[in-house]
């Protein structure tokens, strides 16, 4: 083989992967419906526990089957740390960091975000099956990172 084919062989294997991998990012987005979390506000910082609806976290029914969860993540924990819902429930949940950059994912759901001191992140999921979900910090946020943890359980519907 000659270096001119050697070369012509590496761009084109080259723009190929480039093409598959726009392709997947294309199907992703479009096909899937995955897309980052749209930015629904901000507040101030230091006023985040005085401020409603982060002056209550917790879960809150706003309709049938349908509930919002208001969570602050916070050096090194969530508030609240345990989430119950029944099986079937459409929930929003509504974030925010009080002091550093954390993260917000849900195992074994595509619920992934970010939590940004002012910044409010929305994220709607439809809980259908019962069963346990850790909620784990994917930024690291301290000494205490690997102590941030909670946990949301879906109940059997009522």
């Amino acid at each position: 083989m000659t270096v001119e084919r050697i070369e012509k062989a590496f761009l084109i294997l080259s723009a190929a992967m480039l093409i598959a991998f726009l392709g997947a990012l294309f199907y992703s987005s479009v096909a899937m419906g995955m897309h980052l979390p749209g930015r629904e506000g901000e507040i101030v910082p230091t006023d985040v526990r005085n401020t409603p609806p982060f002056d209550q976290p917790g879960v809150h029914e706003v309709g049938a089957g349908e509930y919002e969860v208001v969570v602050l993540g916070r050096a090194w924990g969530f508030e609240p740390s345990e989430i119950r819902i029944p099986a079937g429930s459409r929930v929003t949940f509504i974030s925010t960091a009080t002091d550093v950059i954390h993260g917000f994912h849900v195992e074994g759901t595509r619920m992934n975000a970010m939590l940004i001191p002012g910044q409010i992140t929305r994220l709607t999921y439809e809980f259908d099956e019962p069963g346990e979900h850790l909620i784990i910090c994917h930024e690291y946020c301290g000494i205490g990172h690997h102590l941030m943890y909670g946990r949301l359980i879906v109940e059997e519907g009522s």
